[in-house]
């Protein structure tokens, strides 16, 4: 069974002016987020600045987000790092917390080889009891988990169930979902979500989800409820806001997106820096035409 189906936000941290984080405010998006529909909560993703949170910041935000959430709906923790014993470390810690899922990344900057991606995902899964979401996001991690391994991973591994496919490549992921039907898929990218659906997938690991819950719910709702034409409406009437999420690099568009409706989510921690002023503009005027402001 899946950890969850439909939309799962890839939600922010929000950070005060000193840098430091501000669980306040983390817990108002929580409640925002499961009040419009969200399916499930993946923190300290990408777009939660994992990278850059310390291992304290980073287990303190799993833990925070687990409570909060007190089991309304599932929440997968963020656990991946280019070190496996850190990200073993890590998923450890968060299974203490009570998550439902973890959500592991390829190695960065090592540029692992295809038997190295299978041992470590299968080091970091075997230390834990807890379903395990692959991560694949080789834009921004030099390597890609090409379908026979992450295949190979998902038959040999009984707690690796899914993965976040972020490729960009639907040629890739429908070979994966002919390899491995039984893997749960999920989007990485927001203007691909219908397109994977299609394919089986479960839905989305969503940006948009930030700054549109109750529209990205819906995409996946729709389709799930076999209204595909109207999933595949929503999907094309968010395009133009998904483009805008991404003229930069995640989060720098969605962190200005949330101040821009007053959320006031804090600034970005370096070497990530504040959004150019044209494409806040780019962005503001993709919000406006969707309602947003």
């Amino acid at each position: 069974m899946a950890i969850f189906e439909g939309a799962g936000v890839a939600i922010v941290t929000p950070f005060h002016e000193d840098g430091s984080v501000n669980f306040e405010k983390f817990g108002e998006l929580l409640e925002e987020q499961i009040a419009n529909g969200t399916d499930a909560i993946i923190v300290c993703g990408t777009t939660g600045e994992s990278s850059t949170l310390t291992h304290e910041e980073h287990l303190e935000v799993i833990k925070y987000c687990a409570q909060k959430v007190n089991g309304r709906i599932p929440v997968v923790a963020g656990t991946g790092s280019n070190c496996t014993q850190t990200a073993v470390y890590l998923s450890q810690e968060a299974e203490k917390y009570g998550v439902d899922g973890l959500l592991v990344v390829t190695p960065y900057y090592n540029k692992a080889t295809q038997k190295g991606l299978f041992e470590h995902f299968k080091q970091v899964a075997d230390s834990v009891k807890l379903p395990v979401i692959l991560y694949n996001v080789p834009s921004r991690t030099g390597c890609n988990i090409m379908p026979q391994t992450a295949a190979k991973l998902c038959k040999e591994v009984s707690n690796i169930v899914g993965i976040k496919e972020a490729s960009g490549n639907i040629s890739q992921i429908a070979k994966l979902a002919a390899l491995s039907p039984e893997i749960d898929i999920y989007s990485g990218n927001d203007d691909q979500i219908v397109p994977i659906m299609s394919l089986g997938g479960k839905g989305v690991i969503s940006v948009l989800s930030n700054v549109a819950p109750g529209q990205t719910h819906d995409i996946c709702a729709k389709f799930l409820a076999g209204d595909v034409e109207g999933s595949r409406k929503e999907q094309l009437r968010v395009l133009e806001l998904c483009e805008a999420l991404f003229c930069e690099v995640n989060p720098i568009p969605v962190k200005a997106a949330l101040n821009l409706m007053g959320k006031n989510v804090g600034s970005l921690r370096r070497p990530l820096c504040d959004m150019e002023e044209a494409n806040v503009e780019r962005l503001r005027a993709a919000m406006e035409n969707c309602g947003l402001l």
